[in-house]
């Protein structure tokens, strides 16, 4: 009976583990190939991109660039957004420079202002739909401190039942080989 729990256990745990390595792997491992991790914030590209999908860009040349491409490019400091090239816009005085009209797919209107190539981040090279609301939720307070808290319990249910079954195995080891008193003179 202890052994057929000890084997759910270590079942439980194992599928935790690999379920916490994986989402490592998606969220930071991607950074280690050249990868840029955003989450979708908006519904102004869907249905290319749904609002709470995860994409990974990957840095292009923007000469390169043409019209159709998605591109990754900020805004300002502080905002970044993926639209789509529509048009292509040399500079008129200096023919190196170039800008990009851009349109979210689900919007109506072209975007304001024209992106210019310094600007470009990347190009989305593929999504997870929703696992943005994951890696969103983790990285503001209180969801640091959440995850933070369940990696910490997480170890502590890894290791705990052996640190226990040690303790166990050597009480009942000490038990057994205790010898019996003789009582002869």
């Amino acid at each position: 009976m202890i052994k057929t729990g000890k084997r759910i256990w270590n079942y439980i745990t194992t599928v935790l583990v690999a379920v916490v390595a994986i989402l490592a792997l998606l969220l930071v491992g991607a950074r280690l190939v050249g990868l840029q991790v955003f989450t979708v914030l908006s519904g102004s590209m869907e249905p290319t991109y749904h609002v709470g999908s995860l994409i990974y860009v990957k840095k292009v040349d923007a000469v390169k660039l043409e019209t159709g491409d998605v591109i990754t490019f900020l805004l300002d400091e502080d905002t970044v957004a993926t639209h789509r090239v529509v048009e292509v816009v040399p500079d008129e005085t200096d023919p190196s420079v170039i800008r990009f009209r851009t349109k979210g797919d689900a919007n109506n209107a072209e975007d304001g202002s024209l992106v210019h190539y310094k600007n470009v981040i990347g190009t989305p090279i593929f999504s997870i739909p929703k696992l943005g609301y994951v890696a969103n939720y983790i990285q503001n307070p209180p969801g640091t401190y959440v995850a933070l808290s369940a990696g910490a319990i997480l170890l502590l249910l890894v290791f705990l039942p052996d640190l226990f079954s040690d303790e166990k195995e050597k009480q009942e080891a000490g038990a057994t080989s205790a010898k019996p008193e003789d009582d002869t003179p």
